[in-house]
């Protein structure tokens, strides 16, 4: 039974990394039109966060514990990241495009990539210093997750009724769900509430699938428009 609960939040995983992976390929195309690099962090933003659904399913496949506790910290690592790429990405793609607004969104993404291979590097060669306990870390991480996502769906909201679209307003739903199911697993580690687990899920994946629309909905009107 418990083998069969394991298989299936591995298979999870691996759908939530697959579909990350498909809208991160989807995101890059501002980027390649626009050739701007503030526009970067969005498909790094889903790239980080298909690797973090990786990790946890890594770690949702072994029984050796050092293993387990190293994948956990990177999942939480690197989905803190896709959150911060994704909501500087949102920042600078609403501010007036000017050499300094460029210099500083190049310097901040500069800044997190170079996080990222420190946070990996701590966790692969232990500092002197003492970690704090993974429980608590990843409360706070899931608070800032929660920050993140809520700033993003105010900006795509904001965004939407500048200029009002029925696919627009997907949008900041997309980014409410994962706010919510970011809260959801923030509960469970709190009181393990198993609904709030398995909805933690299913709000994750309906997000995935809501992004997914938009972007196939945008990539055939696009290609329409090329006709």
């Amino acid at each position: 039974m418990y083998s069969m609960y394991s298989s299936c939040l591995i298979a999870i995983e691996i759908v939530s990394a697959t579909l990350a992976f498909i809208l991160a390929k989807f995101m890059i195309k501002p980027y390649q039109c626009t050739g701007e690099s503030r526009y970067i962090g969005l498909p790094l933003g889903f790239v980080f966060l298909g690797v973090s659904y990786v990790f946890m399913g890594a770690a949702l496949s072994s029984d050796s514990f050092p293993f387990v506790q190293k994948m956990r910290w990177l999942q939480l690592l690197t989905q803190a990241y896709a959150f911060a790429f994704l909501a500087v990405t949102y920042y600078f793609s609403k501010q007036t495009p000017k050499r300094s607004t460029h210099l500083w969104g190049q310097i901040l993404f500069s800044i997190l990539i170079l996080g990222v291979i420190v946070s990996c590097l701590i966790v692969f060669v232990p500092p002197t210093f003492t970690l704090p306990s993974y429980k608590t870390t990843d409360k706070y991480f899931r608070g800032f997750n929660i920050i993140f996502a809520l700033y993003l769906s105010i900006s795509t909201l904001r965004t939407h009724a500048s200029k009002p679209c029925p696919r627009t307003i997907l949008a900041p739903i997309g980014y409410i769900l994962l706010a919510f199911s970011q809260y959801s697993f923030l509960i469970w580690s709190l009181d393990l509430s198993e609904s709030a687990f398995v909805g933690a899920y299913i709000l994750r994946l309906t997000s995935l699938l809501v992004f997914l629309f938009i972007s196939y909905k945008a990539f055939s009107a696009h290609k329409a428009k090329r006709k």
